[in-house]
């Protein structure tokens, strides 16, 4: 089975029963070694959900880590917009922290069981490539996932380091951004506006809606394209060229500063527009089309596929840290399309860009019950004034499910 790996959730799941859009499952009846926990499971995403079984089985990895090793595995009975047409992929491997394991977090997550299990360093990293190439298409393009450290062959130059600010999802700290070397001048927490995480499920660079809009002016207003249409930047149409053209050199750098394991500096990661600018399948025999690789965000900003297809990404579990280089793979017709800068000094910024109140559960939850009660204690005062003599009573039920905030992959890494 192809799997999507997800450092935006915590749950590993596959196929478990015939889907339309998928080639194979995973049947449990013939596995001597499965055994079902009997425990319901639903994991929702922003987009897309699925409901299974959790249960148990042995799996083993062929390079590297040997033995067998039992892990938690959901086996997905129903979905909504999970498995769409054209994906390469049979089910999802949450490599989050337990914090967003579904239902609960004591299910241990695969790498958790693998950690303990296999005695390996609670460190994995992730290349993600693909920079330059059609977002549909047949094929792969390659990418490595390392379990348990860190192979020197898939970076080049230095790693910088950014502390993890929260272990639930990879929640790292964004200073500033700067387009074509010019900073937008907004506040930081609007960089960090309820969270900013690391996410290789997600497909695109997903910006707080402030900080959208102010990316998207920045870049019409560099970029040496005179008219655009406002549909290319919301995702709704598509821009297209002359084969034989290369738009990218129309478009700025796009910079994205984190803070550093010392607090006092800084470091940028910088995407060129061959990372952003994404080609699609060309339509007829002269044009090729591009779609924007940027999109807004109501509960995140998410470094998604679009920068990740730059870096060779460290998920530093032990240290408590996500470390970025430059990936060889990040090459576009011989030339990088990704860099890597620092030290900077954070003088200019807040010491603390994020929120030092973080919500787990949905705040509107918490109001949605503080009115009621409000309303119950008014309305409890009516029938008093009234001599009603019958009592009201309030039930409230709590939902458990809480959506994990990652878009799923469609097709290739898209």
């Amino acid at each position: 089975l192809n799997i999507l790996v997800d450092t935006g959730s915590s749950n590993f799941a596959v196929a478990g029963v015939p889907d339309p859009d998928v080639t194979s499952y995973f049947n449990t009846e013939l596995s001597s070694t499965y055994k079902s926990q009997g425990i319901d499971v639903t994991v929702k995403y922003s987009q897309g959900s699925w409901t299974g079984v959790l249960g148990t089985d042995v799996i083993s990895i062929p390079k590297g880590i040997y033995g067998s090793y039992t892990i938690n595995i959901a086996t997905i009975l129903e979905s909504e917009n999970f498995f769409l047409p054209g994906v390469k992929w049979h089910g999802i491997l949450g490599l989050a922290y337990d914090a967003l394991a579904k239902p609960s977090s004591s299910v241990e997550t695969f790498f958790d069981s693998l950690v303990r299990q296999a005695k390996i360093p609670n460190i994995f990293s992730l290349q993600m490539c693909g920079a330059g190439l059609p977002v549909s298409g047949i094929g792969t393009n390659g990418g490595s996932l390392v379990l348990g450290g860190i192979e020197p062959s898939l970076y080049k130059g230095d790693i910088w380091y950014t502390p993890i600010k929260e272990e639930w999802y990879y929640q790292v700290e964004i200073l500033k951004l700067e387009v074509g070397g010019q900073n937008l001048e907004l506040d930081c927490r609007e960089y960090n506006a309820d969270k900013a995480i690391v996410d290789s499920g997600t497909t695109l660079l997903r910006l707080p809606q402030k900080v959208f809009s102010a990316v998207v002016q920045a870049i019409a207003r560099t970029s040496l394209i005179q008219e655009f249409s406002s549909g290319f930047w919301t995702g709704s149409q598509l821009a297209c060229w002359d084969k034989t053209e290369r738009p990218w050199s129309l478009f700025p750098k796009l910079s994205i500063y984190l803070r550093d394991e010392n607090s006092s500096r800084s470091f940028r990661i910088s995407i060129l527009p061959q990372l952003y600018i994404q080609p699609i399948l060309g339509i007829g025999e002269n044009l090729q089309c591009y779609r924007f690789g940027i999109s807004s965000s109501t509960n995140a900003l998410v470094i998604g596929a679009t920068v990740m297809e730059g870096f060779y990404v460290i998920f530093d579990r032990a240290q408590r840290r996500v470390g970025f280089a430059v990936s060889p793979c990040a090459e576009v017709d011989g030339s990088p399309v990704s860099e890597i800068e620092g030290p900077f000094t954070t003088a200019d910024v807040a010491s603390n860009c994020v929120s030092s109140v973080s919500f787990h559960e949905p705040v509107l939850w918490i109001a949605s019950y503080t009115l009621m009660s409000l309303c119950g204690i008014i309305l409890l005062v009516l029938i008093i004034l009234l001599l009603i003599p019958p009592r009201c009573q309030h039930h409230y039920t709590d939902n458990d499910v809480v959506n994990d905030e990652s878009s799923l992959v469609r097709h290739r890494w898209k």
